[in-house]
């Protein structure tokens, strides 16, 4: 653990054309808010960076000539769940917009410079917020997932071997979620099928086990991402009037379905199943643990199929990103929250790029706990998480 005693580190490696060279070297910095920057260990794992469809435009090659007449009729934009809206401070850091005029996330050039390099990454997991589950007719959600994860594979795993992906699914209907996991689940780059957190039932309705299922027989984790647009309020009582909101809120909607998820027996069905929960935070993790198994223990009855405590069930099938941090960057206070966790397994480093939750790099994960927690959470985490 770092004190303010402590000397300045190095916060980064030389690059060449973007890539890791493998080596660092040490540099003069200045403190990052009055106190010293932690260092970096020589490997890390970023486990949400965001690969953005900029326009509908950019996946025609990929569809069908009947939809390309369809959205050229019809003027249909794509799917939009407007979960980072471009006015809001939050959505994209600065110079993370493309010059072009594409989305912020949408430039594989910037992610090498602004995501990968900065931290000397080894490996980068990309979650493409394609909100295909947004689209009421069925085959067209299905279509444009098709079309968006080979659109991923051509234009960001192939020509950037550091990068892993997130298949991008029709949840909507779980059936043809399951038959685009079996198209491509066996391809060496994707490890993750990506859900928004905001969905049409809760994740732990067996209306989703043909999904869990094909994720299983391939070994893909479920990631469960920020935002989404089901139709539904994203709280539970009703639509809110800001963003601000909205934003703050989804903490709420992360843990509902952490709830669901263990309380209607999804790991006891799929035992096998891996979650990663990401871009919600993790400071209200352990008092959720606290509670879930504080009330299971009194209403047993209720759920039998739960055999074991529920925080058992998060420790052993379930990760959560660190970004946004959501606990004070002291790293008293943060030690303390993976304390009452009971786990050195749950936390994973992301920078979630292009959001903007940090002013410096160096933020993105502001402190230096000790050893093997540290490391862990750099990398060895989701090193074993993803089976990298």
């Amino acid at each position: 653990m770092m004190s303010d005693s402590d000397p300045p580190q190095s916060p980064s490696a030389p690059t060449e054309n973007g890539h890791n060279t493998g080596q660092r070297t040490q540099s003069t910095v200045q403190p990052l808010n009055g106190k010293p920057r932690p260092s970096l260990p020589p490997s890390v794992i970023d486990c949400d960076i965001h690969n953005e469809v900029s326009s509908i435009e950019l996946l025609m090659p990929y569809l069908a000539d009947h939809w390309c007449d369809y959205i050229r009729e019809s003027a249909f934009i794509g799917p939009h769940a407007n979960d980072y809206p471009r006015g809001a401070p939050t959505s994209a850091r600065p110079g993370s917009m493309p010059a072009n005029g594409g989305a912020a996330g949408s430039s594989l050039q910037l992610v090498r410079e602004q995501a990968l390099a900065p931290w000397n990454t080894e490996i980068g997991i990309l979650n493409c917020a394609y909100r295909v589950q947004s689209v009421k007719q069925e085959d067209l959600a299905a279509d444009l997932a098709t079309a968006a994860n080979r659109w991923q594979i051509d234009e960001w795993l192939t020509p950037e071997p550091r990068l892993r992906g997130s298949l991008v699914v029709p949840s909507r209907t779980p059936t043809r979620a399951a038959e685009e996991i079996h198209r491509f689940g066996d391809h060496p780059q994707f490890v993750q099928v990506v859900l928004p957190v905001r969905s049409f039932i809760p994740y732990g309705n067996r209306f989703y086990d043909p999904l869990y299922a094909a994720a299983v027989e391939h070994d893909l984790v479920i990631g469960i991402n920020f935002g989404g647009a089901p139709g539904h309020p994203p709280t539970p009582v009703g639509w809110p009037s800001t963003y601000l909101e909205e934003h703050a809120g989804m903490a709420q909607v992360f843990q509902s379905q952490v709830i669901s998820i263990i309380a209607e027996g999804v790991f006891d069905r799929f035992p096998e199943l891996r979650i990663a929960l990401i871009e919600g935070g993790f400071a209200w993790m352990p008092s959720l643990m606290w509670r879930l198994d504080k009330e299971w223990k009194g209403l047993r009855s209720n759920t039998p199929w739960v055999r074991r405590a529920p925080s058992d069930y998060i420790r052993q099938h379930m990760r959560v990103t660190v970004q946004p941090v959501g606990a004070p960057p002291d790293p008293r206070y943060i030690l303390q929250t993976v304390e009452q966790m009971e786990s050195d397994s749950l936390l994973m480093f992301a920078t979630d790029y292009p959001h903007w939750h940090y002013d410096e790099d160096e933020e993105a994960w502001p402190v230096t706990l000790p050893e093997p927690l540290n490391a862990n959470i750099w990398h060895e985490n989701a090193r074993s998480f993803y089976r990298l």
